[in-house]
């Protein structure tokens, strides 16, 4: 297991908090009310009360919390950072609700007994791969997570200039211990060393080869289900809903009216189309009343 930015405690809180902040906004609160009462239910001994308090104060100011995070350097994350800014846009696409879902979702991961820097990778790449972050920017902020060490830190900053040419499936397969295996496999590679850092394993390098030319969408899903790597929140599909058939039976009616009055307006309404017809004897009567079909009326 790899040594977390901080303790236990703190992720557990932080993912209560994102987790809260989430829940309390859709409830209809205000953000500078969710910092306020939040910071009192966090555990004292951690350093998120801190935190949220200094983050209340930048949100009074400015009117964002991402400042405040980019400021906290030492206590958040610059992909933490990266996604809330991205969603405190003035004309964002990514939802601020998804974002403090992804967050939360980390935060969980980190909490956990066995956490590996290969899955906190994956789980972020696939982040910023599912909502268009953005690869520079996402990249460069992952690259900076104290969670990776040297090694990964130059690897992650390098396939910022593949992706595109090469595919992801193939640069994770080049550095997993799984290619290392296929080459010692063939007898003139018996005691073949890498030059560089390994740094996945062999069951990654595994099913980043059997994905390679399918969707990266199906190699996470692979990962997620063989070793438990946490799955990306993203938004759902809303289902087209239907109108109810008097609701819908009401518009046309509305729509009928709108019609004949926009040709009144206009001069130009036919009042012929309304005249009685002699061979008929009868005046067609339609009943507003949603529900009952229209029955002509009896001379």
């Amino acid at each position: 297991m790899a040594n977390t930015f901080h303790e236990r405690d703190e992720y557990v809180e932080q993912a209560y908090f994102f987790r809260t902040y989430r829940e309390r906004l859709d409830d209809g609160f205000a953000a500078q009310e969710i910092l306020e009462t939040v910071s009192q239910e966090i555990l004292s001994t951690t350093r998120l009360p801190m935190a949220l308090e200094f983050m209340n104060s930048e949100l009074m100011l400015h009117g964002k919390i991402s400042g405040a995070m980019a400021q906290l350097s030492h206590y958040f994350t610059p992909f933490q950072h990266q996604l809330i800014a991205k969603a405190e846009l003035d004309r964002a696409k990514f939802d601020m609700r998804l974002a403090l879902e992804i967050l939360e979702k980390e935060a969980e991961y980190l909490a956990q007994e066995e956490t590996s820097p290969q899955g906190l990778f994956l789980y972020q790449f696939e982040c910023i791969s599912r909502n268009r972050i953005g690869y520079q920017d996402g990249l460069k902020a992952i690259a900076n997570d104290p969670m990776f060490n040297k090694d990964w830190g130059q690897w992650i900053t390098k396939i910022r200039e593949s992706l595109g040419i090469v595919e992801f499936s193939e640069l994770v397969f080049g550095r997993s211990q799984f290619r290392v295996q296929e080459i010692c496999k063939q007898p003139e590679h018996r005691d073949y060393t890498p030059r560089f850092a390994v740094l996945f394993g062999v069951q990654e390098g595994r099913i980043a080869k059997a994905n390679q030319g399918r969707d990266p969408l199906y190699m996470f899903a692979a990962l997620q289900r063989h070793l438990g790597y946490p799955k990306v929140p993203h938004l759902k599909k809303k289902r087209h809903q239907q109108l109810d058939p008097l609701a819908e039976q009401r518009f046309q009616l509305l729509e009928t009216r709108l019609k004949i009055l926009e040709a009144e307006v206009s001069g130009k309404f036919d009042l012929s189309e309304y005249y009685v017809d002699p061979d008929k004897g009868s005046v067609p009567k339609f009943s507003e009343e949603p529900g009952f079909p229209d029955q002509p009326e009896q001379s």
